[in-house]
């Protein structure tokens, strides 16, 4: 079947908007890398990804592919096992790639339940410096599920009890996961098969899904070497572009330069900027580090909020509630450098309102830092922001 044709995308925000063609601030935009034709879904809560997640691989009848930082050995990541097992019993090509330090705490009975059913594993860089090439920094930080190749996943939630339900004694972090239903589903599990065949040797194809929905998305990957900064160049065009406003979600907020002038440079056009943090992290010492970078924003007039519930996992964009991004990618040096990260970009209305409204309502949870109350902080403060903030590079 043909896929439909991408529409004209509304300005102002457009694609990898390099350079205003004029002084009027006209911005063409090249929606080559968009695929049209796909279905959206946001979750922003464990308990319904984890379900909707759980009856895709159930009705998974040929492949599963499964690429996360964290395969936790807890409650969540045994009942992920059991269903990995169990389609791949049923004959469903089943792949799981999970980075060696995120899943460090993974039973080895659990993986060896996988196996014995038939799913195959691949454990990105092994803690283990004897091994040739090891490289304890390079990690895999995606959270990528497709099924079928139709069905497909992405987004900052980990297979972990951290976003599971407090019902089923999970710690119930918010945070922001996208279904994609159509052919965008298909270029999620072409990272996937990247990174499987750089690190077995192994290749395998995968057929593309019809098309499910009209929304045009894109799927950015960056690599080791290749496109290491193209999720940060979108990130930073998109701001350029910007002319009414910019709602950020990011749990580890350490932008670096590029983007903290893009910000500056949005605030002086008029955009209202805003950044949503969580007001307490799992690593405090990073905690610290985000907010080393606060008072270098607000002088900018970016307004800068701390979100006061469990920690805030989010890594999501929105602006001029046009296009949004949500992903794995965090704007901190170790996604710019390091991590193999992923996001899915959207100019679908639907979907941005409703990342947009959901933007609003973590806010009504928040306390916006202002300058006045940011000068009146104690020195200790101070002393571990400084202190934190030198060691941004392995964060």
């Amino acid at each position: 079947m043909a896929l439909p044709q991408i529409p004209n995308l509304p300005p102002p925000v457009r694609k990898y908007l390099r350079r205003p063609k004029a002084s009027s601030g006209d911005f063409t935009w090249d929606a080559d890398e968009y695929v049209a034709g796909n279905k959206l879904a946001l979750f922003v809560r464990g308990k319904d990804l984890f379900e909707a997640m759980a009856a895709a691989i159930d009705a998974a009848k040929e492949s599963v592919s499964l690429e996360t930082y964290r395969f936790a050995g807890d409650d969540t990541g045994r009942r992920f096992a059991g269903r990995l097992a169990s389609a791949a019993r049923r004959g469903v090509r089943v792949r799981l790639i999970f980075d060696s330090v995120g899943s460090i705490e993974l039973e080895p009975e659990t993986e060896t339940l996988m196996r014995n059913a038939g799913v195959q594993i691949l454990e990105y860089h092994p803690v283990a410096p004897w091994r040739p090439r090891w490289a304890w920094n390079k990690r895999d930080h995606r959270k990528i599920l497709v099924c079928d190749g139709r069905t497909g996943f992405i987004g900052g939630m980990n297979i972990s009890d951290e976003h599971a339900p407090l019902d089923d004694g999970g710690l119930d972090w918010p945070d922001a996961h996208a279904r994609v239903e159509g052919p965008a589903a298909h270029e999620l599990e072409r990272l996937f098969r990247a990174v499987w065949h750089k690190e077995t040797g192994r290749w395998f194809e995968a057929k593309p899904g019809e098309p499910a929905g009209t929304a045009p998305v894109r799927v950015v990957g960056n690599h080791e070497i290749l496109k290491r900064f193209a999720i940060r160049e979108a990130y930073v065009n998109a701001l350029r572009a910007a002319r009414g406003e910019v709602f950020i979600a990011n749990s580890y907020f350490i932008p670096d330069w590029r983007v903290r002038r893009s910000l500056a440079q949005a605030v002086r056009r008029g955009v209202d900027v805003r950044v949503l943090v969580p007001g307490r992290s799992d690593i405090r010492s990073v905690w610290y580090a985000m907010r080393a970078t606060y008072g270098s924003l607000l002088t900018r007039g970016v307004r800068v909020f701390e979100w006061q519930g469990p920690m805030m996992h989010a890594k999501a964009v929105v602006v001029d509630g046009r296009w949004c991004a949500v992903g794995s990618y965090n704007l901190d040096h170790r996604s710019l450098q390091h991590n193999l990260e992923v996001n899915l970009q959207t100019t679908d209305a639907a979907f941005a309102s409703e990342l947009r409204e959901q933007f609003e309502a973590g806010l009504k949870g928040a306390v916006e830092i202002t300058p006045y109350g940011w000068s009146k902080r104690s020195w200790a403060e101070r002393a571990l922001e400084q202190f934190f903030s030198s060691f941004d590079y392995f964060f």
